[in-house]
């Protein structure tokens, strides 16, 4: 009887702690899943890899590099044409904003593989200024870009000077800012790449106020 009971009592404990160590197993495996945020070893968070990207992130990237090389310029015509100062400042603010930005979109598409727009500024504007009504939805292609300015518009630029140089830089930056704006419109709407999509927003947030602003030193009420 005894010898009959203590082998009872050691199945009863082995298979105890057989359940308490796969209880225990189980709840290690939960805590890693939930805490981690990982399967099968791999991150699983959006912004890992450099994969994290669509179509429009990438016609957004190489359209606005085009873009931002014609506003420098228009931007770096300002000096010794310009006779305000203020306008002088806000060339001068520009550059130092789009500059970077060139920089940040080119290295996107270095990683992702893609090709950065050839740096030849005023080179292809054959599209016209006016920009279409679809112009900002692609940046695939140069021509009918919104907001570009077409040869005759640049070389009208770049022989102004005085005022008139102040007032049709003024006139062309803001039509420029608008097709700007109109393509990270689009980019945040259809973008996947959360880096690009926050560099939209910036773009709608800064040209947006720059074109308030310019409306005033034309002297327009309404921006």
């Amino acid at each position: 009887m005894t010898s009959t009971r203590t082998l009872v009592r050691r199945a009863a404990l082995a298979a105890t702690a057989v359940t308490a160590t796969l209880a225990l197993a189980a709840c290690g495996g939960d805590d890693g899943g939930s805490g981690s945020g990982t399967a099968a070893g791999k991150p699983t968070s959006p912004t890992a890899g450099t994969g994290a990207h669509n179509d429009q992130d990438v016609a957004f990237a190489q359209g606005m590099i085009t873009h931002h090389r014609q506003a420098l310029e228009m931007s770096e015509s300002a000096a010794g044409r310009a006779s305000s100062a203020k306008v002088e400042d806000l060339a001068a603010r520009i550059e130092r904003a789009q500059g970077p930005e060139i920089e940040k979109m080119s290295g996107w598409l270095k990683t992702w593989g893609e090709e950065v727009p050839s740096a030849t500024p005023g080179a292809d504007h054959s599209g016209g200024h006016t920009g279409g009504g679809s112009g900002g939805s692609g940046g695939t292609g140069h021509s009918g870009m919104a907001g570009m300015m077409d040869a005759e518009d640049m070389t009208r630029l770049m022989k102004a000077s005085g005022k008139d140089f102040d007032t049709l830089f003024l006139t062309l930056m803001i039509e420029h800012h608008e097709g700007a704006v109109e393509m990270a419109t689009t980019e945040k709407a259809k973008g996947a790449y959360g880096p690009a999509t926050e560099l939209a927003d910036a773009v709608i947030t800064g040209q947006t106020a720059e074109i308030r602003e310019m409306n005033k030193l034309l002297g327009k009420s309404n921006g």
